[in-house]
């Protein structure tokens, strides 16, 4: 189905799987600003620790903000640039503690069980059958 307007945020239409999955990306990408700006989090740890750590910290927020904003707007590079986005913080936590003396689990989810609980709901509701079905019938 194609949006009236290219350049909305939300598209009422999708079903709820999408609908929610989009305003998780909205808010893990502004909490990924902060992340950024912060050194406690693995974002900032990145950050100061290499000095390409900033790019990577961008590119989790563009693939954030970005693929909600194309899912919103019916692409298919959003969907896939979502999941990537989903994905991202895990791989990003491990490569940052890769390390450090901490379990596999601490190496995954950072410690921080209420984001990581987050950030599994948006893997699921992206990798949902209707979202999946949705996205391969409506997207372009």
């Amino acid at each position: 189905m194609t949006s009236p307007d290219p350049r909305q945020w939300f598209d009422r239409m999708h079903p709820q799987t999408l609908q929610i999955a989009t305003w998780l990306l909205y808010l893990n990408g502004f909490f990924d600003v902060i992340a950024i700006l912060d050194t406690t989090g693995y974002l900032g740890y990145l950050r100061v620790r290499y000095g390409f750590g900033i790019l990577l910290g961008v590119a989790l927020v563009a693939a954030s903000a970005g693929g909600g904003w194309l899912m919103a707007n019916g692409r298919k590079m959003g969907y896939y640039l979502a999941i990537a986005a989903a994905f991202g913080p895990f791989i990003l936590r491990y490569f940052a503690f890769h390390d450090a003396p901490v379990s596999f689990y601490d190496k995954l989810t950072g410690g921080n069980s209420l984001s990581t609980i987050f950030e599994v709901a948006l893997i699921a509701l992206l990798l949902h059958p209707q979202s999946r079905n949705h996205q391969k019938i409506w997207f372009r």
